[in-house]
């Protein structure tokens, strides 16, 4: 790129909010950089770097043109038939338009479009230095920032995210000169708020990331994350631990310090009786604090915080740490102890003054519905085999709000289900009761694994079917991006456990269970529109959204949108047994026979629909001719011997794999037999054959929906 240079752009201002700060300085960079090829600038952006601080947001972008290239414009002005009159002369409109542009009448130009011929002005001005355009870039790419509630600040109307106090914008070596909220452009930075209090003079665009760490100041948030980590680590090693430093908290702690220094704290060992997951939380959640763990992973009473200053005196740094966390711990033991006073089923009578939904009731109303779900599970697991105490389920399903009521849940509410482990435990209720208290909230997040026990996974495919069923009831189904209910995390927690859990139900059982347990409520306008059953519509809703969410949940394990309709298309009455056939027709999908079989199957589709075949007519071994016609049904008779023990077990892999033999029979078929023969009952024999081809395959999947059939 010819005469171009690197272009610096920083603002600096007063601390900015830390969980805002990387979508801040995103945008801010985007703004630039966009502002810039708006204006036909040739840069580098895609080597743009992003750098920001607490203090400061900025953006460097190698390889910016001194100046815009000439700048062209094309304005369509009137047709012919209204520019001109009916002498050629140039009518008002004509010569308004010519002077609007600034050319005269000869200088314009005609075209031609669908309507007719126009004229057209066409103009060329020369492109401006780049330093002329970067205060109306700049102030775009402010205006552009996701600022929900911008301050004022002094006697002025200036807003922004926060006070601003300095500008530098270097072009190369050069200071470009630009303006904003009163404050000019230079090339004189700021370094660490107490370390290096002194301005720091930025000698070019490309020094800027050395000369502030320099001044003690990491503009890099990936370099302020590696030492934030390094830091952790470092000062961890010291108490004989090791600490758990969670990606987020990284990255907020490393939004809030300039200068990264770890810190060994430790606070008194009698707040560890109480739970762990407490203390974490208000460690990690309120205080921005690493915990440390012993070699077997059970909570130290050592804690590492993360100063933003190399101290003389770290010591003064780490009575503060743990002088402010003290009163926190103390808080969390008070309510622990306290709430141990109390059986946790005697919070039972108060969920019923609490309202779930105003429709749907109180919470207490939910547990008693989830509470029969849970029953109702319960039993049909046992029916298939697979055995759960139905009294504990129920009994764990009345107790999973219980913890709600409790100080510490209302303290901290991220623990709820947590405590709910700790209080039944402590109340003497059974061991797989109290654990699934904790394991039904799993799956919690992205990634997150499904409750382990077998009461625990029970509970948690009866929690959400309530939920999505009350939900979608009273016409809070998702829209857009909008989920206030979590209803799309639900149901694939939903569907996650039933097919991870290895749980052979009727899905649409289950649905039509829940929905009949809701109380009387007006037509929901999320069930399907003109259903004759308003209750059969909201069950056909609930399991198309879940189906939805499998969709994006198995494309992002790399399977196929056509594998997933192939399966869909044969509605399996189970989400288990629908995952066992998706991945068979995966399977399927990489072996060479698979493409011409679906096409053959997608070409018998047609020829049944043509003949509005319904699959019940017999076969008459008499009408076949000798040749392709009866060595396929020779074949299809062999296939249906094999694949039926192979259907039973649900050994759909094998089931496919076997019915591949059949592609050469197949081919033979279509390439020697007319099918849609003149002789009617022929005919009607060979479609018949077809068909029983087809119903072999569909005991699998509607594999002709596969690409490249």
């Amino acid at each position: 790129m010819s005469d171009s240079k690197p272009l610096l752009v920083e603002i600096g201002c007063e601390e900015l909010p830390p969980k805002a700060l990387d979508e801040l300085s995103a945008a801010f960079g985007k703004g630039i950089c966009d502002g810039l090829a708006k204006r036909g600038i040739a840069t580098a952006a895609s080597n743009a770097k992003i750098y920001n601080s607490p203090r400061r947001l900025a953006v460097l972008v190698p390889g910016v043109a001194t100046m815009q290239p000439a700048q062209k414009s094309e304005v369509l002005g009137p047709y012919l038939n209204i520019g001109l009159d009916a002498n050629g002369a140039p009518t008002p409109a004509l010569r308004g338009f010519a002077t609007k542009n600034g050319v005269a009448v000869e200088q314009l130009q005609r075209m031609a479009d669908a309507k007719g011929e126009r004229f057209i002005a066409r103009s060329q001005k020369p492109g401006q230095p780049t330093a002329a355009l970067l205060q109306e870039i700049l102030v775009e790419a402010l205006k552009s920032l996701p600022i929900p509630k911008p301050m004022r600040w002094g006697d002025h109307d200036y807003a922004f995210v926060r006070p601003v106090h300095w500008l530098v914008i270097l072009h190369g070596v050069e200071v470009i000169d630009a303006e904003i909220f009163g404050i000019k452009s230079g090339r004189e930075s700021r370094g660490h708020r107490f370390m290096h209090a002194q301005a720091v003079s930025i000698a070019d665009a490309n020094a800027y990331v050395d000369a502030l760490r320099a001044a003690k100041v990491l503009a890099d948030p990936a370099e302020r994350c590696k030492r934030v980590a390094s830091e952790v680590a470092r000062a961890a090693q010291a108490t004989g631990g090791a600490a758990r430093l969670a990606d987020a908290l990284r990255d907020e702690i490393a939004n809030l310090v300039e200068w990264p220094c770890g810190i060994a704290c430790a606070f008194d060992c009698e707040f560890l009786a109480v739970p762990q997951e407490a203390l974490i939380t208000t460690m990690e959640t309120n205080q921005k604090f690493v915990p440390v763990f012993d070699s077997a992973g059970n909570l130290t009473e050592h804690f590492i915080g993360v100063a933003n200053i190399e101290s003389k005196d770290p010591a003064e740094i780490r009575k503060g740490y743990e002088r402010v966390i003290r009163p926190r711990f103390a808080d969390a033991k008070f309510f622990f102890d306290g709430d141990r006073k109390t059986p946790l089923a005697a919070h039972q009578e108060s969920l019923k003054s609490v309202t779930y939904q105003q429709q749907l009731g109180s919470v207490w109303d939910k547990c008693v519905r989830v509470a029969e779900l849970s029953r109702v599970i319960a039993g049909r697991l046992t029916d298939t085999g697979c055995g759960v105490d139905s009294a504990l389920a129920t009994r764990a399903a009345s107790l999973s709000k219980c913890d709600l009521m409790t100080r510490m849940v209302g303290e901290f509410p991220e623990l709820q289900g947590i405590m709910g482990r700790y209080y039944a435990a402590a109340s003497g209720e059974n061991a797989d009761v109290a654990t699934a208290l904790d394991e039904f909230y799993r799956p919690r997040f992205a990634g997150d694994a499904i409750a382990r026990g077998r009461i625990g996974q029970v509970l948690a495919i009866a929690e959400r079917l309530d939920t999505l069923a009350g939900i979608f009831a009273v016409g809070g189904k998702p829209s857009g991006s909008k989920d206030p209910f979590a209803l799309r995390r639900a149901a694939l927690g939903l569907a996650r456990t039933l097919i991870e859990g290895g749980f052979e139900l009727d899905l649409e059982a289950l649905l039509r269970e829940a929905v009949e347990l809701l109380p009387a409520i007006a037509p929901a306008k999320d069930a399907k529109a003109g259903h004759a059953n308003p209750k059969q519509g909201l069950t056909d809703a609930l399991r198309d959204f879940i189906h939805e969410r499998l969709r994006g949940y198995y494309a992002e394990l790399g399977f196929g949108s056509d594998q997933f309709d192939a399966v869909l298309a044969v509605e399996p009455e189970s989400l288990l047994d629908f995952d066992r056939r998706l991945r068979a027709v995966a399977e399927f999908a990489k072996l060479p026979e698979a493409a011409a079989l679906a096409a053959a199957n997608k070409r018998i589709g047609n020829i049944l629909k043509q003949a509005a075949e319904d699959g019940a007519r017999r076969i008459d071994p008499g009408l076949l001719d000798a040749g392709a016609e009866c060595e396929l049904h020779q074949r299809i008779e062999n296939a249906v011997g094999a694949i039926t023990p192979l259907a039973k077990a649900n050994r759909y892999v094998d089931m496919l794999r076997a019915l591949a033999a059949l592609h050469a029979p197949v081919d033979a078929f279509f390439e020697q037999v007319m099918v849609m023969a003149e002789d009617a009952a022929k005919r009607r024999n060979r479609v018949a054959l077809l068909a029983g081809l087809r119903r072999l395959f569909l005991q699998v999947a509607d594999i002709s929906l596969l690409q490249g059939a």
